[in-house]
C-alpha cells in the first residue's frame, strides 16, 4: 500500500510539473519574455514562488529552442535574524551564477511607516528601485518577478476597490525611464499549483517577517475574497485573468483610453434589414421565438 501511495504521489507531482513549465513556457512565448542571448536577471526573495520560478526556468533553458542566461538575485534588506547564508548554500548546491545585494532598507522603512501601518508600499519602491540599478549594472536584458496569476488578480481589485484604477500587474512590463523591462514568468500559474510545487521540492523557505506577517493588510482581504469566489465558482480567478487579455476600451469609460468625443451617427448607407444575417432583431422576430 504505501509503494503505491509513493507512486500515485510520483505521477501527480510529474503532472503538476509538466503542467508548470507549460504554463511558462506559454507565457514566455505570448508575451515574448525571453529571447537568443537574453541575460536575464531572477529575483529571489526566498518564498516558494521565486524558488519554483528559477527551478522552472533552469529545467526551460536546458530544452529552449534558445539559448540565455540566468543569474540569480536576492536583495538582503537586513532584516533582523534574516538567514544570510541560505540562499547563498542552497545556489552554491545548484552551481547557478548569484549575487547579493546587501541594502539596509528595513532601517529605512522602519524609521518612516509609523507602527501598524503596512510597509508593503514603501518597502516594494526602496526594494524595486535597487534591483533596477543593479539591473543595469549587470547587464540584465530582463528582470524577472515570481508574481503568479493570483498576484495578477489580487492586484486588479486592489487597485480598484482602494484605487479607483482598473489596472493590473502585466506579464511584461518596460519600466517608466524605459531603463529596464519586468517579466512574469509565472503569470499564467495558480499559487495552490506552486505552493504544492514547493512543498514536493522543500525549497528552504525563508518568511518575510517586515510585511508578509502583518495583519489586516488590503491584499490579505482580496486575497480571501477571491478564494471564497473560486470556493463557490471554480475557475472564476483564470475567468478573471482572461479577461485581463480581452479588454474592449470602447465598452469602459476612459475618455483617455478611447475617443468617446468624436463617436457621431453614421447613416451614410442604407438602414440595415431585420431580416438580413447579423442585423438586430425586431420586436415580432423577438416575440415569435
Amino acid at each position: 500500500m504505501p509503494e503505491a501511495d509513493s507512486r500515485r504521489q510520483r505521477l501527480e507531482f510529474n503532472k503538476l510539473q509538466k503542467r508548470l513549465r507549460r504554463q511558462v513556457g506559454q507565457a514566455i512565448a505570448d508575451y515574448r519574455m525571453i529571447e537568443d542571448g537574453d541575460r536575464v536577471m531572477v529575483c529571489l526573495s526566498g518564498g516558494k514562488d521565486s524558488y519554483a520560478m528559477l527551478d522552472i526556468l533552469l529545467s526551460l533553458q536546458k530544452s529552449a529552442p534558445v539559448q540565455f542566461e540566468l543569474i540569480a538575485v536576492n536583495m538582503d534588506q537586513k532584516q533582523p535574524g534574516f538567514p544570510e547564508h541560505v540562499l547563498p548554500a542552497y545556489l552554491e548546491q545548484l552551481g547557478v551564477a548569484y549575487h547579493v545585494i546587501e541594502k539596509d532598507t528595513y532601517s529605512v522603512v522602519k524609521s518612516i511607516v509609523p507602527e501598524g501601518k503596512t510597509t508593503c508600499g514603501l518597502c516594494s519602491r526602496l526594494r524595486r528601485g535597487t534591483l533596477y540599478a543593479f539591473a543595469e549594472s549587470i547587464g540584465a536584458s530582463s528582470i524577472a518577478l515570481g508574481h503568479h496569476k493570483d498576484d495578477i488578480v489580487e492586484t486588479l481589485f486592489l487597485n480598484l476597490f482602494y484605487g479607483s484604477r482598473l489596472k493590473a500587474m502585466p506579464p511584461k512590463l518596460r519600466s517608466d525611464d524605459n531603463r529596464n523591462v519586468v517579466i512574469r514568468p509565472l503569470a499564467y500559474c495558480r499559487e495552490a499549483d506552486l505552493a504544492r510545487f514547493a512543498q514536493h521540492k522543500a525549497f528552504p523557505i525563508i518568511p518575510c517577517n517586515l510585511c508578509g506577517s502583518q495583519e489586516g493588510m488590503q491584499r490579505q482581504a482580496v486575497k480571501a475574497m477571491l478564494q471564497e469566489w473560486d470556493r463557490r465558482a471554480p475557475g472564476r480567478t483564470d475567468n478573471i485573468f482572461t479577461a485581463l487579455q480581452n479588454v474592449s476600451p470602447s465598452q469602459l469609460a476612459d475618455p483617455g483610453l478611447y475617443d468617446f468625443a468624436s463617436l457621431r451617427a453614421d447613416r451614410a448607407g442604407p438602414a440595415p434589414d431585420s431580416g438580413r444575417a447579423g442585423a438586430a432583431p425586431s420586436l415580432i422576430d423577438l416575440l415569435n421565438l
